[in-house]
């Protein structure tokens, strides 16, 4: 079905929203992981007085060279990706998109082919708008021309922000912009503001659309360089998560916004909060940090592989907060592996008191939802203790410190011998889309 608009004395035929192809380039069925510089070097466009720290081609090769070469590509981490203040204020004479001239002399298709020889992937950003954020040239009016600019430069992730347009427009825009992206025939991810900007306009997103044209999409507010804009998100995704955990899964995911560990902003423990509760979350593991001056302890964070694990789990069901009082969190994600119909789980105890000394908490597995007869073996990813395999009634007893998190996995375990007669006659069909898991919180 089409639509009829007139415009300026010509007729052009424009295709209704349910006439665009949902996304389909088979790509994010975990959860993206890399580097990306807005939140730490903003649009610091001196490249004059601040050379090293200014938006150009040298930020972004230094970035790609140290995450080779100090482990965090080893670790899971791919994409480099620019975000605003890459472009210069006026397209070219013929309509294309132009990087800055004097901070990235050799081009965007060069640096994309720098960090393709890293073995990285590259993206970029731009805005469904007349202009970006910081007003640079938007993708409004010129949707397949840019999407077909981008995979020119051989693109592999396009975050598109809604600065400059009316968020009525999006439930439109968003699914054309990605619509000319698979045109292309070039498979890039499609990061979406779709939903936090109809948010804010006090509009209810249409999150079943949402899903079928994105891969990530915003639903809160720009991560800052402080506790408090932490807690604001992880605030937002406790207390509204029985609408945004459904929306989760391979191939499309909420996005909690950019990991700022190694930055100002948080203590130690704070950090180890951040990237556990990312991963329970199942985000995007975006890092926005220098790396050059990153501190031993914040990189040991980021690269921890155990914990990475868990937000790369191939399920790709959202975690849950399932116990709030007094200050203590608990959260909780159904994960791999899996013995017939029950889950394993990754739990994390937050302490969100400011009182100065830790916090005992004490529950028994049984409480926390693991109930499985054959057991759980329980290890601490930060600490590298292992537990052993305990049964659903054994009461585990931890010490969060303040503002601080500690974080479990729990392996169910099979046990053959005893139980094969019995589960050999069944089977267990779950949709994570629709899993839903609680616990009861009484006794805790």
């Amino acid at each position: 079905m089409s639509h009829l608009w007139t415009i300026g004395g010509s007729t052009v035929f424009l295709c209704l929203i349910q006439c665009i192809v949902s996304l389909e380039n088979g790509l994010a069925r975990t959860p993206p992981m890399g580097w990306l510089a807005w939140e730490r070097f903003r649009c610091n466009t001196d490249c004059k007085n601040d050379p090293e720290n200014c938006i150009s081609e040298r930020l972004f090769r230094t970035m790609a060279d140290l995450v080779v070469s100090e482990g965090y590509a080893a670790a899971g981490y791919e994409y480099i990706n620019v975000d605003d203040c890459w472009l210069e204020k006026e397209r070219s004479p013929t309509g294309q998109l132009v990087a800055d001239r004097a901070r990235f002399p050799r081009g965007i298709k060069s640096l994309s082919d720098y960090i393709h020889s890293k073995g990285l992937k590259f993206g970029i950003y731009e805005d469904y708008g007349n202009y970006t954020c910081a007003g640079y040239p938007g993708v409004l009016g010129y949707l397949q021309t840019d999407a077909e600019t981008f995979a020119s430069w051989d693109v592999d992730y396009v975050k598109l922000d809604g600065c400059y347009a009316h968020p009525s427009d999006m439930d439109r825009g968003y699914p054309e912009f990605g619509f000319n992206l698979n045109q292309t025939g070039k498979a890039m991810i499609y990061s979406c503001s779709w939903p936090v900007y109809q948010i804010y306009a006090g509009m209810q997103p249409n999150y079943s659309s949402i899903i079928q044209h994105c891969n990530l999409w915003r639903n809160f507010d720009d991560i800052q360089d402080s506790w408090a804009s932490v807690e604001s998100i992880i605030d937002y995704y406790g207390n509204n998560q029985d609408l945004v955990v459904p929306n989760a899964g391979p191939g499309h995911w909420n996005d909690p916004d950019m990991l700022i560990i190694g930055n100002f902003g948080l203590s130690y423990e704070q950090s180890k909060t951040q990237m556990a509760i990312w991963a329970i979350l199942a985000a995007p593991l975006l890092m926005s940090v220098d790396l050059r001056t990153i501190r031993p302890e914040y990189k040991a964070i980021l690269q921890n592989k155990k914990i990475i694990a868990v937000d790369q789990d191939p399920l790709g069901i959202q975690g849950r907060r399932i116990y709030k009082h007094k200050g203590i969190e608990i959260w909780s994600r159904p994960i791999t592996p899996l013995f017939q119909n029950y889950f394993s789980y990754a739990i994390a105890f937050v302490n969100r008191r400011t009182d100065g000394t830790p916090s005992d908490v004490a529950v028994t597995l049984k409480e926390l939802g693991l109930t499985s007869p054959t057991g759980y073996k329980v290890m601490d990813l930060y600490e590298d203790v292992d537990y052993g395999v305990l049964t659903p009634q054994t009461k585990i007893k931890v010490k969060v410190n303040p503002s601080g998190v500690v974080i479990l996995r729990g392996d169910v375990q099979p046990d053959y011998n005893r139980r094969l007669p019995f589960y050999t006659t069944q089977k267990t069909v779950y949709n994570p889309l629709n899993q839903v898991f609680r616990v009861r919180t009484n006794g805790f």
